[in-house]
Parts: structure tokens; sequence; C-alpha cells
């Protein structure tokens, strides 16, 4: 395999990361005016919430069926654009079934998009022979900030969803089906999983990171700006600030991450990010004021930037990948209700006790990262590699 292909396929995918970033951003950022298209009660708005991680997690699935026959390379090309023309369809209905069969389409496709972009960064990893996963989930934060920063621009101006939307997606789509002419596919067959068991013991601890990773996500995006004003007595505009910090602050850990795993290896980056996110946690709940509980959220976004890709880099092979993003959309669907039920039941600063130690029992697996097929560093196994920049 050249170097000039493999850089090709490493900027593609890149790009693929942070066009996901912006889609995905623009939707969940936009829910109110959403709910407000359609007219979707409070009551029926968590059912569809829920629907969508419920769909991902089927795609992810069928997804990891489809490799043995297709290259992820081929379903991914196919599901951007689907995610960015769902994306479209919720903006441009207006009755409630147009909303909920968007909605469908975007979770199946995004499931599809999940696993076969993180299936590519894999084995693109295993071909460079180092640490290059957390750069391509960098981009994905970058393009989570920028949709971020449309959705709002669209609130600000009062532009409708279809206004919003379109635009972006008139850019971004063809850009992205132009660079998945470069997208480089692994060889057929490395990292054979266990098809007959469902989760291989292997597999567990993995499983478990990423669950309690996206947890401690959930809580951030959905809690802290509640935290923050009913807790600490912050403004309603002060409370933005904590969301966008983590974010800024997962960008940097990604952006820097490669770098840690070739220096000191996966495990210790795992613990490392493991305990900045307690402390992270820890922070936020004896937060004195408002001040001390958006540094405690910045530290968060350092410690948590780093479980997810991790634990993709530890899979082995494409049907591990499709299992372990299944378990993205389980620490979502988990960690939001989780943490309201806890604050009402114990008040907000008890509740972030449990993310907390969740992220701490990551420790107790942090060995599972050291262990994957294809290491970085000194005196491990390596595949063969090419010498690319």
């Amino acid at each position: 395999m050249t170097d000039a292909r493999l850089r090709r396929g490493r900027g593609s995918l890149a790009f693929c990361f942070f066009v996901q970033g912006v889609a995905f951003a623009l939707l969940v950022t936009r829910i109110p005016a959403v709910q407000d298209r359609y007219g979707i009660s409070d009551a029926l708005l968590p059912a569809f919430l829920a629907a969508v991680p419920v769909l991902a997690g089927a795609g992810s699935v069928a997804t990891g069926r489809l490799v043995r026959r297709v290259a992820p390379g081929t379903v991914l090309r196919w599901a951007q654009p689907v995610v960015l023309l769902a994306l479209v369809g919720v903006g441009a209905g207006d009755r409630l079934w147009q909303a909920g069969v968007a909605l469908g389409v975007f979770g199946l496709a995004v499931g599809a998009l999940d696993a076969s972009m993180n299936m590519l960064g894999v084995s693109l990893q295993r071909a460079y022979g180092r640490s290059i996963l957390l750069g391509f989930h960098a981009a994905y934060s970058l393009g989570g900030i920028v949709g971020a920063s449309l959705a709002w621009a669209g609130a600000h101006w009062d532009l409708a969803l279809l206004v919003s939307y379109l635009p972006v997606v008139v850019v971004l789509l063809p850009a992205a089906l132009v660079g998945s002419r470069w997208y480089v596919d692994g060889e057929r067959g490395i990292g054979p999983v266990a098809r007959n068991a469902a989760v291989s013991r292997a597999l567990l601890p993995l499983c478990l990171v990423m669950t309690f990773a996206y947890i401690g996500d959930s809580t951030v995006s959905n809690w802290s700006a509640k935290y923050l004003t009913d807790v600490l007595g912050s403004s309603e505009e002060l409370a933005t600030v904590p969301y966008n910090a983590y974010m800024v602050t997962t960008l940097l850990g990604r952006a820097v991450g490669d770098f840690g795993v070739r220096r000191f290896g996966a495990v210790a980056v795992v613990r490392g990010g493991a305990v900045l996110a307690a402390a992270g946690f820890g922070a936020v709940a004896v937060a004195p004021g408002v001040w001390a509980g958006v540094a405690g959220f910045t530290v968060l976004g350092l410690g948590l930037s780093v479980l997810v890709p991790q634990t993709f880099a530890a899979a082995r092979g494409d049907e591990e990948v499709a299992r372990l993003n299944v378990f993205n959309y389980v620490g979502f669907l988990i960690g939001s209700p989780l943490v309201g039920a806890l604050g009402d039941a114990w008040g907000y600063r008890g509740a972030m006790v449990v993310p907390l130690v969740l992220v701490l029992v990551t420790l107790r697996y942090a060995r599972s990262f050291g262990v994957e097929r294809y290491r970085y560093g000194g005196g491990h196994e390596r595949p063969h590699t090419v010498d690319v920049g």
C-alpha cells in the first residue's frame, strides 16, 4: 500500500468524521425547534429521542454482518449521504409521521456510519503501525463545534430548520461523496471474531468502558446547564459555558492523544483519562460556585476524550468494532435518565458521584487496552507498515 494512498485515505476519512460531527450537532442542538415544528409533546419527545439511538444500534449490528460481504468503505460511502439527506428531511416535513420517518432513517444510517467509519479508522491505524485514531475523533469533535455554532446562528436569527440545514448539506454532501473515492479498506480477514457469541468474553471489558464513557458524556451534554443553574445558581447564559468548554477540551485531548499513545502506550493513556474524568466529576460534585463547576466540566473533556477512540482501537476486527459501537448508544440511553432519576432522589451533587465511580471502574479494565493484536511501541508486535506521515 503506497504512502500517497494512505495519506489520501487518512485525509478523506478525517473529513468524513468532521461531516458526521457537524450533522449530529445540527440535529441534537436544535431539538427544541424540531419539537416546536412538529408539535411533539413533552410526554412524547423522550420516545422520539430514544428511538434514534435504538435504531442506530440496530444499524450498527446490521453493519457488522454486512461487512462480511461488503467492504466497510462501501457501506460508509452510502451511509453518510443518507444521514445528510435524513437531516434535510427532519427540517422539511411538517407532520408527525414525517418526523418519525426522518428520525428513523437518520438513526439507522448513523449506526451504519459510526460503525463503518471506525472500522476504516482502525484498519488505517494498523496500516500506519502507530496511533492515529484519536485524530479522527478530534475531527469529529471539531465538526461538533462547527455544527453547534451553526445551530446557534440558526436559533439566534430564528431561521427555519430547512433554511438552517439545507445550505450545510448542499456543501457537505457532494464533498463527502468526492472524498469517499479515497477511502482505504483494510485487508479482509484481519482480526477474526468469534461470531457465535453475541459479545465475546474478551470484548466485555471494552463494552463496559464504552458504556461508562458515554454515560459520562451524556451527563455533561444533558445535565451540565441544569446543574449550573439549579445547583450553583448561574444565569442561563453562563449555563451554556460548561458544554462548550467540554467540547473544546475534548477536541484538545483528542488532538494530542495520539502522541500520548505513541509515547506512553494505550494503557497509560486510558488510565490517565479515567483519573482525569473522575477528578472532573469530583470537582463538579463539590463545586462551591459557578466557575469551579465550569472548571470541573472542562477537566472532564480532557479525561473522557481518549476513552472512546482507544476502545475502538483495541477491537480485533470489523465485527468487534460494530459490537462496541452498540454500547455507545447503550451508554447514551442509560446516562441521561439515570442521572435525572438520581438527581431527583439524591440531589444533583449526589448524582454526579455515579459517573465518577463508573469512570474509575475503567481503571480495572485498563489492561484490556494493552492486549490488542496491533500495538504501537518498541518491542511489541506490529503489522507490516509503510513509512507515512
